[in-house]
């Protein structure tokens, strides 16, 4: 039987964050990347909409490339839709991606705690009983960024992005309350390590910028039977691919991907 791959999926570039972890952890494992280009931004959908987009594609997805386990790597379709996938296909283990608000409330000094994340992803009442389930101590400040996302997505494609913007983006989540002042900032979608370097730059104060991209691969390696692949596998068998679903990847999308030794599918 061919080798059954683990499906990383997102909106767009963010997951390579969480394959980059993943194939540290499993380095003999094969990936099939898929973006939904053709979908993004999620944070412009209707929930229903985006619900029923999701189940629809991914009944495709599996059917298509039949993976050993599916890794939802991005926060927004994650709280909005990882129940009813694992209740649309109950068969099939899927890893969500839910804001690292338990580590966040654990780590803080200060109890301020600011969680970036797009609008989606703040306005979910997952993200809310998240809160009040790990950090009811704290004062958790959620920021929905409207364009984070999208300069992410810029920078990774162009190797450039306004800074002036990232700060703009990034300002909110600071916070100064009774001499105390937030110290760490969850970042809740997969796009934003990218950026991290520049929020670090344009920040008003050193803070925790916390990446759940390396948790989510243990995650994934925890689901998985643990059996190495086959030797002739690993040094002949097939690429790792990225799939995107427009169809249309330009230029700029098929170098990225190379330089993440993914082979674009046609």
């Amino acid at each position: 039987m061919a080798e059954q791959p683990i499906l990383m999926f997102d909106s767009g570039v963010g997951g390579l964050t969480v394959l980059r972890e993943a194939r540290v952890l499993m380095p003999d494992r094969r990936f099939v990347y898929v973006a939904d280009d053709a979908a993004f931004p999620y944070g412009a959908w209707e929930e229903p909409a985006l619900r029923a987009h999701m189940l629809d594609l991914f009944a495709v997805l599996l059917e298509r490339y039949r993976p050993e386990i599916s890794v939802i790597a991005c926060n927004t379709a994650s709280t909005l839709v990882i129940d009813d996938l694992r209740r649309r296909f109950p068969g099939h283990p899927f890893v969500g991606t839910v804001p690292a608000i338990k580590p966040a409330a654990e780590r803080t000094r200060s109890g301020l705690v600011s969680v970036l994340a797009t609008p989606g992803t703040v306005k979910r009442q997952y993200t809310r009983d998240l809160i009040r389930q790990w950090a009811s101590k704290c004062h958790v400040r959620l920021v929905g960024s409207e364009r984070l996302a999208s300069l992410a997505e810029v920078y990774m494609r162009d190797g450039f992005v306004d800074e002036e913007e990232v700060r703009a983006e990034i300002a909110p989540c600071f916070v100064e309350q009774e001499g105390r002042r937030t110290d760490i900032v969850v970042l809740a979608c997969t796009h934003y390590p990218f950026l991290a370097n520049r929020m670090r730059k344009t920040a008003p104060w050193p803070v925790d910028w916390l990446d759940p991209a390396e948790a989510i691969a243990r995650r994934a390696l925890s689901l998985v039977d643990g059996r190495p692949r086959p030797l002739e596998s690993a040094n002949g068998g097939e690429p790792d691919i990225a799939v995107f679903t427009s169809g249309k990847p330009d230029f700029a999308a098929r170098r990225l991907m190379q330089g993440f030794g993914l082979t674009v599918a046609v």
